[in-house]
């Protein structure tokens, strides 16, 4: 193996173990760059190997970064997060719950459905992991456990719904794939309705199916009668989400904006349903300008390391190495997509979502491409396979968000043993999709032709 190959490998499995340290991504990223430029010099210099990489060719890094930093496509990032991050501020998601548990509330496994279907809604809306959870754990957990639920199936529930704003647009991670891979976000949110719609009827068959199954587990709830009265406050309720997802997906989807001016449509429409709510106060415009700076900045800097990361590896050859080693395997073209999502699926396990979509998405979308795959309809795949790693331990961030806000008796333990199902749900999509591509490309072909 050439001396480049070598160096890229060892970049590669350096970054692998280098995660587990604790130390911050982005200066993990960033140093093994810098450490394996100097590195290439030492062995060109001292030891006669060409390998190519030296302080000239790093320094394409800025160039790289300037790139990344005027493109407007990255502006719809702080936007859809302010956006996320006012909503849950503003008081519509307890007014879902309500309005969806008088209406649901009778039907075993109603509650946890009610979670379901609110988390759809929010997935539509904010699209922020970490409030998502922590929001639907502060509304639902309390109520199911009150009811009766198995504290496995409502903690499972919570944790699962709470990454559907992952997947379902508008969603960061998308965005951040439609930069990396030079693709229209317009067409990755459109790619992704049908596929988060999918998770999300499997979810409520599943809970259909355990409330029947195990009536115990998952009690109906005293409620008071349905009536017009009750229907017409979750209309009320679902009105405001409704307003705002139709204000940023049918803006794009109409033509009507560019997902960088739908996210400021959005952020618009947050606040001036923040401020109907009379929740737009000093104190949480500043709370909530805060956190989204700071989102930002952890997003940004990552991608700044990352930039120098990928820039490095691809000038020790790692690209090439890893395109030989795919193509390489004694499959065919779907057997080598199915070995990249499966080795994608347990890298989830250890790599958050945005090291994933920033270093390994990248390296292998010129293989899929090439092998003559659809870049959206592999996106989404790619995007289904980042969502399960919430909810995979031990770096599965969705459980740690739900332990962190969980009632007593609620431990780990029981989170874990709640949202093995909804894996299994979940990769059941992934082969849905997998096999049924119709379900991403109709509605972007639809909208563009």
């Amino acid at each position: 193996m050439p001396g480049n190959e070598v160096l890229a490998l060892l970049m590669f499995v350096s970054f692998i173990v280098l995660v587990f340290s604790g130390f911050p991504v982005a200066w993990i990223l960033g140093g093994l760059a810098v450490v394996f430029t100097a590195l290439a010099i030492v062995l060109d210099v001292d030891f006669n190997i060409v390998i190519g990489v030296d302080w000239n060719y790093a320094s394409i890094t800025v160039d790289r970064i300037w790139n990344v930093m005027e493109n407007w496509v990255m502006v719809a990032l702080p936007m859809f997060i302010f956006m996320g991050l006012l909503l849950d501020r503003s008081g519509i998601a307890n007014q879902l719950m309500v309005s969806f548990a008088r209406l649901f509330g009778g039907i075993r496994g109603g509650l946890a459905i009610t979670v379901t279907l609110i988390g759809l809604l929010l997935a539509a809306t904010t699209g922020i992991i970490g409030a998502s959870v922590v929001l639907l754990a502060l509304l639902g957990l309390p109520v199911m456990l009150n009811q009766g639920y198995d504290k496995s199936l409502a903690a499972g529930t919570v944790c699962a719904v709470g990454t559907l704003g992952i997947l379902i647009p508008p969603s960061i991670m998308l965005v951040l794939m439609a930069d990396r891979m030079s693709m229209s976000v317009g067409d990755l949110f459109l790619g992704a309705v049908f596929p988060g719609l999918l998770l999300g009827g499997l979810y409520v068959a599943y809970l259909l199916g355990y409330g029947l199954l195990r009536p115990n587990a998952a009690p109906a709830a005293k409620h008071d009668p349905i009536d017009m009265a009750a229907i017409w406050e979750l209309f009320k309720a679902i009105l405001p989400p409704a307003f705002l997802i139709l204000a940023v997906l049918g803006s794009i989807f109409f033509g009507l904006a560019t997902p960088t001016e739908a996210a400021g449509v959005g952020a618009a429409g947050a606040l001036f349903l923040a401020w109907i709510k009379r929740q737009l106060g000093v104190t949480v415009l500043t709370d909530v300008l805060y956190e989204t700076t700071r989102t930002t900045a952890f997003i940004f800097a990552v991608l700044l390391g990352a930039t120098a990361f990928s820039l490095v590896l691809r000038g020790l050859g790692g690209d090439q190495l890893i395109k030989g080693a795919l193509l390489g395997l004694p499959f065919d073209a779907t057997g080598i997509l199915i070995c990249i999502l499966f080795a994608t699926f347990i890298l989830g396990f250890f790599l958050d979502w945005i090291e994933l979509t920033l270093i390994i998405l990248p390296l292998v979308s010129p293989v899929v491409t090439g092998l003559g795959f659809d870049p959206v309809w592999f996106t989404v795949l790619f995007a289904v396979c980042l969502q399960t790693s919430f909810l995979t331990p031990p770096v599965g961030f969705a459980i740690f968000y739900l332990k962190g806000v969980a009632p007593p008796g609620v431990d780990v333990r029981t989170i874990y043993r709640g949202v093995v199902p909804f894996i299994i749900l979940q990769l059941i999509g992934l082969v849905m999709i997998f096999y049924w591509d119709a379900l991403v490309t109709w509605l972007p072909a639809q909208a563009y032709g």
